[in-house]
């Protein structure tokens, strides 16, 4: 009777175990992993109010470049861009922002500003209506993500990395909003 009821207990003990095993190995609906590629969105998720509906995977290297110099969006959408800096230079040298500006900004002026920013991750606070969503300045190596709801107006909007020097030599480009 004692060795049954150890095995009984040992059984229901490897069962726990294995559904917790198992419960770990499917999807887990977090979209903001790392996985260091280069494609421009993400399958839509289904249409939840408030649900993320899209995910923008962007990288910025060591030469000032995003990988892409443009994605769509739709009008009031939920979108997520997550911004990888694939690059392998320290923040305060070569570091990396995206920036996504409201229509009519005057990108020039942002930029301009955010050189006076540094302990604001390069986001001039005279300014900060001007933006739409921004993620932290990210060092080689680092990732960050940002969630917003996509402006209700059709057309072009910018994003751009803030740090200095980096919009002037063409780390920008154009989030399409239809």
């Amino acid at each position: 009777m004692k060795n049954t009821s150890i095995h009984s207990t040992l059984g229901l003990f490897i069962l726990s175990c294995a559904a917790l095993v198992f419960a770990g190995c499917g999807p887990s609906g977090d979209s903001s992993s790392s996985s260091g590629g280069s494609s421009s969105s993400a399958a839509p998720a289904a249409e939840t109010p408030g649900a993320v509906s899209q995910t923008i995977e962007l990288t910025a290297n060591d030469q000032m470049k995003f990988n892409l110099e443009r994605f769509a969006v739709k009008v009031g959408s939920t979108v997520k861009i997550h911004l990888k800096n694939v690059g392998s230079m320290p923040k305060m040298s070569m570091g990396h922002n995206v920036v996504v500006l409201k229509q009519g900004t005057d990108e020039k002026a942002f930029v301009e500003a955010a050189i006076q920013a540094p302990a604001n991750d390069y986001i001039p606070q005279a300014q900060e209506d001007a933006v739409i969503a921004h993620t932290k300045m990210l060092g080689g190596g680092e990732d960050d993500s940002v969630t917003f709801k996509v402006p209700s107006k059709k057309g072009n909007y910018t994003f751009l990395c803030s740090f200095p020097g980096h919009f002037q030599v063409g780390m920008k480009g154009t989030m399409i909003v239809n």
